[in-house]
């Protein structure tokens, strides 16, 4: 349903003012989404992924119920409550940086043997994973996750705006979660 509305007034109807709404509020969303995920990662995602949703769903945003910085952050609360869900339904995700700490692991007695044969397999088909995504998406995931490197710093390396290297990582998330899927791994 679209509101009627002047588009000069509303901040999310053009690329200028999607910008000058990042400016005034994209601080704030971090914060916001850092206390709730506990990860800057994630947190970077998250206000990111508010922002593409806003953009998205600008027709809809009606400047009589509420302010955009509101609107914002009922968008962002929404994709911070989907992150912990997502993190929940796919706790292999969680564990991507964690691995090189799972191969280290000397079993102590017979009752560690299957979580150690878990681990290899669970790390084996993350590397399978990781294979069948495209080169890009795969060396952004293993730069900031797997190697646990900051995203300045990665992104210098690979000569790119920070703001491309989280998008890599935001997709390539995504493509490697439909991987897993179609792998058919549940855990």
């Amino acid at each position: 349903m679209a509101f009627a509305r002047d588009p000069a007034r509303t901040p999310v109807f053009s690329e200028t003012g999607v910008r000058e709404a990042y400016a005034a509020h994209g601080g704030e969303l971090y914060r916001f989404a850092l206390r709730g995920l506990g990860d800057p990662g994630a947190a970077q995602d998250a206000v990111q992924e508010t922002f593409l949703r806003a953009w998205r769903a600008r027709e809809r945003y009606d400047p009589q119920l509420a302010g955009v910085r509101v609107w914002l952050f009922g968008i962002a609360r929404n994709v911070v409550i989907d992150l912990h869900r997502a993190r929940g339904a796919r706790p292999w995700l969680r564990d991507l940086a964690d691995h090189d700490t799972l191969a280290r692991q000397e079993p102590t007695g017979p009752e560690d043997r299957p979580d150690q044969w878990e681990a290899l397999m669970h790390r084996w088909l993350v590397e399978e994973a990781l294979r069948r995504l495209g080169d890009e998406h795969r060396q952004a995931l293993e730069q900031t996750y797997l190697a646990d490197r900051p995203y300045d710093e990665v992104a210098a390396e690979l000569g790119i705006p920070v703001s491309t290297l989280r998008s890599r990582v935001f997709y390539g998330l995504k493509a490697l979660r439909v991987v897993m899927e179609e792998m058919e791994v549940t855990r």
